[in-house]
């Protein structure tokens, strides 16, 4: 207890970083971003919903000036145990 009060009224001097005033919020720099032309899509199974089953997806990622269209591949439905067409959905 002693320890503390001893720093109850203490204040500690504030410093500026080297070329700001005191007076000027701080701005937090983040990791630059992406800007590229690649976007992450959604891949669903088009026969799995017409069987009754869950639909399977997958995430990819396409270039989209070169790849305007709607992306589909064959991939692998684990509930129907083979591979099927699956399309970009939004």
């Amino acid at each position: 207890m002693a320890f503390a009060s001893a720093f109850a009224g203490l204040r500690l001097p504030s410093v500026a970083a080297p070329g700001r005033s005191e007076a000027a919020p701080r701005t937090v720099t983040t990791m630059a971003k992406k800007k590229g032309v690649r976007m992450i899509v959604t891949l669903e199974c088009t026969e799995a919903r017409a069987l009754g089953k869950p639909p399977s997806r997958y995430t990819t990622q396409k270039n989209r000036r070169n790849t305007t269209g709607r992306l589909e591949l064959m991939k692998y439905n684990k509930y129907l145990r083979r591979r099927t067409l699956h399309r970009e959905i939004k």
